[in-house]
């Protein structure tokens, strides 16, 4: 599968689970309801335990699905995540090495951007979507100066994007969008009553269908 096609499917989801939990157990756990309710992509960050080993542990497990990896920050790092089989890798910045990494591995690659500089530095980059983080400083209203100044740019606002306010950034130009870990029911998670988590994801991927582009 090939960069564009990555891509194409990240933005066909909608929405990108992006798991920041404490333990690799629990985000194991987590990835295991999201798929039961309809999700096929996660990220799975850098700062989440034994991440790398994570990574190769899901790629495996869901072969239906793409894994990627999240905050990655150098070229290292990317290669150590691309070698255990993410299939996208996720920036809080631009390094164009990240997105040569990627590509090299047929992989789709997501760097960060806020500014207008920095946005143009990642299409320079060849960024297959770009993390415009953290989105909530400035909501959906900053997303729509971008999009109106590069519209041929797939966005995806990060940081603070919840299932009540992510229509509007829809709204204002989003192709996809990244959602924390309140993505999940965190108590129910915790308290093992999986069949809620997967019930209120699977509500929410749902919504997401209604959510305009």
């Amino acid at each position: 599968m090939s960069a564009t096609a990555i891509a194409a499917r990240l933005v066909a989801q909608r929405v990108i689970p992006v798991l920041r939990l404490d333990s690799a157990d629990l985000t194991s756990v987590a990835v295991s309801c999201l798929h039961g309710a309809g999700f096929r992509v996660f990220e799975i960050t850098m700062t989440t335990p034994d991440a790398l080993n994570l990574i190769g542990a899901l790629a495996t497990d869901y072969p239906d699905s793409l894994i990627g990896a999240g905050t990655v920050l150098d070229a290292g790092t990317a290669d150590d995540c691309l070698k255990r089989g993410a299939r996208f890798l996720v920036s809080p910045c631009i390094d164009p090495d990240l997105v040569a990494r990627a590509h090299e591995a047929g992989a789709a690659a997501l760097p960060g951007g806020y500014t207008p500089s920095e946005v143009l530095a990642a299409i320079r980059a060849g960024a297959d979507v770009i993390k415009i983080f953290p989105a909530s400083s400035g909501g959906p209203t900053h997303l729509a100066a971008l999009r109106a100044v590069f519209p041929q740019a797939a966005f995806c606002p990060t940081g603070g994007v919840t299932a009540e306010n992510a229509a509007a950034y829809f709204a204002a130009g989003a192709a996809v969008v990244g959602m924390g870990n309140n993505i999940l029911d965190r108590g129910a998670l915790a308290r093992g009553d999986h069949a809620a988590v997967i019930d209120g994801a699977r509500r929410l991927l749902s919504a997401a269908t209604q959510w305009s582009i």
